[in-house]
């Protein structure tokens, strides 16, 4: 049985963990080539070494990129081009930050730097990766992180709530503009998930927020993984502009 992702070259942002990582080794497992690529460039490095040796492990690399900066995504892509004369057909969206206060106590700067790595991070993602595939004439899958704060709101996060929202209304646009050129566009929606993001959560807030849930738990970044390999895979290949919320309930 040939594996859903074979042969395909697949770019992973916020690779160096929670999420980012998850889904890096559920696409390598799928059998594509993996592109690690995060602001910490150690970190990447440590999830291409945790990919294992399958047939396709040589072509594995990791780059450190800032996604908020239309320079280092620019540097990146063409080192990509330069190494495998193609660009990545799957493209996830999984770099995000928080800086989180109340909104009368939170600096400018904190708004701005949330916004810039979460929305237009994503942003500059979708057009320069966009703009390759377009060039090359190959079709593809994009997949954007949100967070189902975008459509709940939480308290202290007046940045990065709407930066999520945000995501989720780029998806809807970007997938009708592309979708002419055979490339789709997806967000998955997780709920509160398990990853470095959530572990700074003070203990009392997290029982908070299992109980508003109707499993009873947090989710594990691999089922938000799993999620993101189906919107990548030919799977799901008349799903389109479409958000898929993986919460727990």
């Amino acid at each position: 049985m040939v594996a859903p992702l074979a042969g395909k070259l697949a770019v992973v942002s916020g690779a160096g963990s929670g999420i980012g990582r998850a889904t890096s080794k559920l696409l390598s497992r799928d059998g594509a080539i993996i592109v690690a690529v995060d602001r910490n460039l150690q970190a990447a490095q440590e999830t291409i070494a945790q990919l294992g040796e399958g047939p396709q492990a040589a072509g594995n690399a990791a780059y450190e990129m800032d996604v908020s900066s239309g320079e280092s995504v620019d540097a990146v892509l063409k080192s990509i081009l330069e190494r495998y004369k193609r660009p990545p057909t799957v493209v996830v969206n999984s770099a995000g930050i928080t800086r989180d206060n109340f909104l009368l106590k939170m600096p400018e700067a904190d708004f701005d730097a949330v916004i810039n790595v979460n929305l237009k991070g994503t942003w500059l993602m979708l057009q320069r990766f966009g703009r390759a595939m377009i060039d090359h004439g190959v079709p593809g899958s994009m997949v954007n992180v949100s967070s189902i704060v975008a459509r709940t709101g939480n308290i202290g996060q007046s940045n990065y709530s709407p930066s999520k929202a945000g995501v989720e209304a780029m998806t809807k646009v970007v997938a009708r503009e592309f979708g002419r050129y055979s490339i789709r566009v997806n967000a998955v929606v997780p709920g509160f998930i398990k990853t470095p993001m959530t572990e700074t959560v003070p203990a009392k807030v997290r029982d908070m927020m299992i109980m508003q849930c109707a499993l009873r738990r947090f989710g594990e970044p691999e089922e938000i993984a799993e999620v993101a390999a189906f919107l990548a895979s030919d799977k799901s290949s008349y799903v389109n502009g479409t958000s898929i919320e993986v919460t727990g309930g």
